[in-house]
């Protein structure tokens, strides 16, 4: 509280000022888990009318509720900010994937393996800007929270929503949180006369394609060492990561040339943070339970995690905590070191704070390859520590188990994890949890009045909040000494009237990038690094390093968050090869320097910028400054062979123009290094919806090339967005003229 004192001022002022904006303070847990445990409604009612509950949130992940039964996505901050002012959320209508699950998961699997194989298998399948429902037998042996597994990974398999049609399980769910029971029995009635309640069948429904998953043929599994995708087998994750070490960073490789395979201090594959966190799999009983009952018996067994091991436990609600206090597994996770720190995101989003000083100072010595297990949702490079290179995905019971052995290179299956207090060799399988074990203890702690208790004393449980000061008014009083909230400046210059749109003419290069750019590699929302433009202005401000805080927490002052536009420790500029991180070449003079210091000086002379990159542009969180920042920047145009779709969305929001190559062409076959003039022309007069534009390329040499882009714009009213200079500018004109 201390440390985010003006922020939360700032949400306090807007909570008076604004009729229906309501805050679950701090400390009580995670959005989406709050949502999924007490705020859902399923079916809304108003004035005798009854409708389905729908939800946008400014989080990727928002589409955890559709395990609920609840239609909902992510979006960008801008859109959800125009949909705030009454603007209408628009949509291509999707094509619908059904996926079909048979079977039953075996004894030793969890829910979090099968969401990072679905993950795993839908990402293959190419869903991004499509609509996936889980239909089948197998459906209904899978738990409300194992589908709030499911559905909350849905970013990561690149589909807009991941839906579960309600049925007799999601009553049960919404009976077990607490919900009042005249309301669950108007959503079945409800539900049951819309002919919306129950799981289809094979055939029942017809999707745009069906892709079958046998739940019987999950294995436990991890996922990385850099992206959710990437799901390892246990059984393979020691020959696999011994291979990465080795493999050119080209490759997607760490590129070490001779790996050390001293196992008693810290070495490539040590894992130095081991974390349960995440609403992915912290809302889920059966994998915290079994995380607990894991510890419990390597306790019992004497097992202790390693001194370099940073554990942490970041429960998504605090029903978490109490239903841990309740079976009395909370004690043994704490011998292990899995202490509650807090209720929120945490480590999933880079809020792990600094490893201990010898850890560091041996990673920074050997240049180590350390690693990092979490039960979160993404792995991205550089997002859970700026200094950790791999990091892997895993159930609670297996974060735990990984924190134990203190390394990522075991065979837990011929590798002891530890030893006794007896000095016998222990192993995985003598401390996993049966299935039954889980569901005992489930039986026994997590019931409704846990969860009434728990969120009937909201206020209770965060009296720092109450006792906040805060503004009063209609207007923010602007606080220009203040580093964390500042006035925006998106609206300087603002006409009634939009400036007609222009071509792009000779612009410059500010970054190339390869495949699978996240928005955390745009715009990351872990540590500020005191070396970073960043660091620099808020050292300039009178910040010490320690409190700093984080991109994540400063997104409310863009002289922080434009600084750290293309600051992630590990983007990679093809422009500049040798070095990591936010560089680039400056053109004509061909001097490396910061992004940030090019774009700076490209816009202090009237030149445009633009960016090229591979696939997947844009993946990962819904991060509205992963397009805010560019736009500060003078980024005109990204050009790109895909989008993921929440990101191509900010960009229109922008008013930063989308292009997309032809097929069969990119960076590489146009020979782009970064030097090149750019000029795209042909749809200032003509602008619809995926219109072609013509790219000129002026090399160095004065050689020309044109080729053809498509336009990313894929509807009229982005049309009009990108017209307006952004969804903002857009619906404030709309409302001047009304």
């Amino acid at each position: 509280f201390e440390r985010n004192k003006e922020r939360y001022e700032f949400l306090k002022w807007g909570q008076q000022a604004f009729e229906k904006f309501n805050i679950i303070p701090p400390s009580i847990g995670i959005v989406h888990q709050v949502n999924l445990e007490y705020l859902a409604k399923v079916v809304m009612t108003e004035n005798s009318l009854a409708y389905p509950d729908t939800v946008v949130g400014t989080d990727s992940h928002t589409t955890m509720i559709n395990g609920l039964g609840i239609v909902g996505w992510g979006v960008g901050g801008i859109e959800a900010e125009a949909a705030m002012l009454g603007q209408p959320v628009y949509i291509l209508t999707p094509e619908v994937l059904g996926v079909h699950l048979t079977g039953k998961l075996r004894e030793g699997v969890t829910a979090t393996d099968l969401v990072l194989t679905v993950t795993q298998r839908l990402r293959a399948a190419a869903v991004v800007d499509k609509f996936v429902e889980f239909f089948g037998e197998g459906v209904e042996v899978l738990s409300l929270p194992d589908r709030a597994t499911l559905s909350n990974m849905c970013p990561e398999y690149g589909a807009t929503i991941g839906f579960f049609p309600p049925d007799a399980e999601t009553m049960r769910y919404l009976r077990l949180t607490g919900r009042d029971e005249a309301h669950v029995d108007l959503v079945e009635s409800y539900l049951k006369a819309q002919g919306m309640f129950g799981i289809p069948r094979l055939g029942e429904v017809e999707y745009s394609d069906v892709l079958e998953i046998n739940l019987g043929d999950i294995e436990p599994s991890i996922a990385g060492p850099k992206r959710p995708q990437d799901r390892i087998a246990l059984s393979d994750v020691k020959e696999i990561f011994t291979e990465l070490l080795t493999r050119p960073v080209a490759e997607d490789g760490f590129g070490v040339t001779a790996a050390d395979t001293d196992n008693d201090g810290i070495t490539h594959g040590s894992i130095v943070i081991s974390a349960i966190t995440s609403c992915t799999n912290t809302s889920n009983p059966s994998v915290m339970i079994g995380a607990g009952l894991l510890a419990k018996k390597a306790a019992e067994k004497g097992l202790r995690v390693r001194d370099h091991v940073k554990t942490s436990l970041a429960p998504g609600s605090r029903v978490v905590t109490e239903y841990l206090q309740n079976t009395g597994l909370l004690p043994y996770l704490e011998a292990l070191g899995y202490n509650v720190v807090g209720y929120g995101c945490t480590t999933c989003i880079g809020n792990s704070g600094p490893l201990d000083d010898a850890v560091q100072e041996a990673i920074d010595a050997g240049n180590l390859v350390a690693a990092s297990v979490l039960s979160g949702n993404r792995n991205f490079e550089a997002r859970v520590h700026p200094e950790i290179k791999a990091n892997f995905l895993m159930s609670p019971p297996l974060v735990v188990a990984y924190g134990l052995a203190g390394r990522i290179d075991i065979d837990f299956a011929t590798e002891p994890i530890g030893h006794s207090d007896a000095g016998e060799a222990v192993y995985l399988k003598d401390i996993w949890p049966t299935r039954q074990e889980i569901a005992e203890m489930i039986g026994a702690a997590v019931d409704r009045q846990t969860f009434r208790e728990m969120y009937e004393a909201i206020g209770n449980q965060a009296p720092e909040w109450e006792e906040l000061a805060g503004a009063t008014g209609v207007l923010y009083p602007w606080n220009e000494r203040s580093t964390y909230v500042q006035h925006p400046p998106f609206f300087e210059g603002f006409a009634r009237e939009p400036a007609p749109i222009s071509d792009i003419i000779d612009a410059r290069v500010l970054g190339i990038f390869g495949d699978s750019v996240t928005t955390d590699h745009i715009s990351p929302a872990g540590a500020i690094a005191a070396a970073s433009p960043a660091g620099a202005y808020l050292q300039e401000h009178g910040v010490e390093q320690r409190d700093f805080n984080t991109y994540g927490s400063r997104r409310g002052n863009d002289r922080v968050m434009s600084r750290g536009t293309f600051a992630n420790r590990r983007v990679r500029n093809l422009m500049t090869p040798d070095v990591e991180g936010g560089y680039t070449v400056q053109h004509p003079e061909g001097t490396q320097t910061t992004i940030y210091e090019a774009a700076l000086n490209y816009s202090e002379n009237g030149i445009p910028t633009v960016i090229f990159a591979g696939q997947d542009y844009g993946m990962g969180s819904s991060r509205d400054w992963a397009a805010k920042g560019p736009k500060l920047l003078g980024v005109k145009a990204v050009v790109v062979e895909s989008y993921e779709r929440i990101h191509r969305s900010n960009l229109i929001g922008m008013g930063v123009l989308p292009l997309q190559f032809k097929a069969g062409e990119n960076v590489q076959t146009l020979n782009l290094d970064g030097s090149e003039i750019i000029s795209i022309t042909g749809f200032a007069d003509t602008l619809e919806p995926g219109q072609m534009a013509t790219m000129k390329i002026v090399r160095a040499n004065g050689e020309i090339l044109t080729t053809e882009l498509r336009i990313r714009i894929d509807s009229p009213v982005e049309v009009e967005y990108y017209k307006h200079g952004g969804i903002l500018d857009y619906v404030i004109r709309n409302f001047l003229s009304a």
